[in-house]
């Protein structure tokens, strides 16, 4: 069943791409599979769960040795408007009696234990590379639990040996479709109600264009999955659109959608002046689409042009700071593209943009943005070719993830955080007054001119 389900994943029917290709090419999948041993950005169990913990009131049990939830725990700087209980680390902690015996008995017990103490909306069991390999029936004990218990349980299949990170991303989507969506009736349904597909709530992103939806009488049902609620995500299929913000990551969702419940979908991105106001004009027009007031389209243009006016005239003392300054863009996904125009919009020059973990059609939009020059985007870029761009002025700064940061520092060149561990949230009009704040802060600190300077004895 596992292997059945990979291969739907990975021939997507939704992704115009993926439709273009032959029948062998679409067989191999749009996945690169990884070679055991090796910690390639991630394993199919890391990218479900990373997906899913960002549902606030769920138990997220995994099911297998200590260290499969040590090293998943908390990797993505998710905040909560409510339950704290997602930050609690929950765990089967399989160890060499139940490879022997086997450990559906404890995971039973587990779950019992974890509803018992926390009374959580659900428990979320992650099925690791362990529990798989001696054969644990998580299915199984889930259903049972959840008939003795009372309390929804969820299995999710994506044992690390599956496949990638991005594999996970959609195995834990499929979870949701499965046994989640479509459970709970809300009474209060109504014409503007939308979801949110792949929006993580990183540093409370999500409070930065909630409140403009707010504004135009657009409720959001449910974000998949920042700071969101299990019943909230259990009555999505009630919402009039869908829009989807990492595609890689939930396309099959948003499609899977459509073809059950009727639920159009399209994709954005809240990154950048421009793309949120395109954002927000698309959502008004697929609403009116459904039934929503045709006033509400006027409405999102009277928003705008508030909002559009108000943002520009506090980035104008930063543009002239910034204007010209050249930037490494090292990402990947939506952010490879949506990015980009957030930068151009200050006057910035984006001289590369790592399109990693980025399906064909995020390279195809950094592309367009980037005018067409294919030299500006790579897969991967070594730390010695990044070390060198610093060095001979290609670049004046680099946003990355962490775990680049160390080539920009050694090389004496600002560097921030761009990825799910950041601390600014910086999307809609506020986000990207934010971005370029700390943009300005990080590239005009003083102390780059300190550290380059030679030191005394250098200088005699």
């Amino acid at each position: 069943m596992l292997k059945r389900k990979i291969q739907e994943l990975m021939t997507e029917p939704g992704c115009a791409i993926n439709r273009a290709k032959s029948d062998t090419d679409r067989r191999k999948g749009c996945g690169t599979s990884l070679v055991p041993g090796a910690a390639a950005g991630g394993c199919a169990f890391d990218g479900a769960k990373i997906a899913l913990q960002p549902i606030t009131d769920v138990v997220h049990l995994v099911h297998g040795p200590i260290a499969c939830e040590g090293n998943s725990w908390d990797g993505r700087n998710s905040w909560s408007s409510g339950s704290s209980l997602y930050r609690r680390g929950f765990t089967t902690d399989l160890g060499n009696l139940d490879i022997v015996q086997g450990g559906e008995r404890k995971l039973y017990k587990a779950i019992r234990q974890a509803i018992k103490r926390h009374q959580p909306a659900a428990v979320f069991v992650y099925q690791t590379c362990v529990g798989a390999l001696i054969g644990d029936d998580v299915d199984a004990v889930c259903r049972a639990a959840a008939q003795r218990l009372g309390t929804p349980v969820i299995p999710i299949n994506a044992p690390g040996f599956a496949g990638s990170k991005n594999l996970g991303n959609r195995l834990g989507g499929d979870a949701l479709f499965e046994h989640v969506i479509g459970t709970v009736e809300p009474d209060d349904a109504g014409p503007c109600d939308i979801n949110i597909l792949g929006e993580y709530n990183v540093a409370g992103e999500l409070d930065q264009f909630r409140p403009l939806l707010g504004r135009l009488g657009i409720r959001l049902r449910a974000s998949i999955t920042g700071d969101s609620r299990y019943r909230d995500v259990a009555a999505a299929h009630t919402a009039r659109a869908n829009m989807v913000l990492c595609s890689q990551a939930l396309v099959t969702l948003a499609r899977r959608m459509e073809e059950k419940w009727g639920i159009p979908y399209f994709e954005g991105s809240f990154y950048g002046i421009s793309d949120t106001s395109e954002a927000l004009r698309a959502i008004a027009r697929m609403l009116v689409g459904r039934g929503a007031e045709s006033t509400l389209i006027q409405r999102t243009e009277d928003l705008i042009a508030e909002e559009e006016a108000r943002a520009w005239a506090r980035l104008a003392p930063y543009k002239a700071r910034l204007a010209g300054r050249k930037v490494l863009l090292y990402t990947g996904g939506v952010k490879s593209w949506s990015v980009i125009q957030a930068l151009q919009e200050v006057g910035m020059e984006v001289v590369g943009s790592s399109v990693r973990k980025a399906t064909e059609a995020d390279r195809i939009k950094a592309l367009e943005r980037l005018g067409g020059d294919e030299d500006k985007l790579a897969d991967a870029i070594t730390p010695r070719d990044m070390y060198a761009m610093f060095k001979d002025g290609k670049a004046d700064m680099m946003l990355s993830g962490g775990r680049s940061q160390f080539v920009a520092l050694k090389a004496r060149t600002p560097w921030i955080d761009i990825n799910q561990e950041r601390h600014h949230g910086y999307a809609a009009y506020d986000g990207m007054v934010e971005l370029v704040r700390q943009i300005d802060l990080s590239i005009n600190n003083p102390i780059w001119a300190r550290v380059r300077a030679p030191a005394p004895w250098e200088e005699s």
